[in-house]
């Protein structure tokens, strides 16, 4: 599974595919969300990428893949409009 926590950090590690979205959004929606590590992710299907730019979390990195840390990161980011 490319979501793991511990303590007060999900990490998403290698390709997070589309079945790690509903998790990610539990994670993310509950009462205590937890920081997200995204240096260990090559590679994210849109939903994941929807599900972070939604709930705009606290993040820790930028992910590995070049293309994400430049598209992704602003968008999670950005306040929302």
């Amino acid at each position: 599974m490319a979501l793991r926590r511990d303590a007060e950090t999900l990490h998403l590690e290698s390709e997070c595919g589309v079945d790690e979205a509903l998790p990610l959004l539990e994670q993310l929606t509950a009462s205590d969300p937890p920081v997200v590590d995204l240096r260990g992710c090559t590679h994210m299907h849109t939903a994941l990428a929807q599900v972070l730019a939604a709930c705009r979390p606290r993040t820790m990195g930028a992910p590995e893949n070049a293309f994400l840390a430049r598209w992704l990161m602003p968008l999670i980011a950005s306040p929302p409009s």
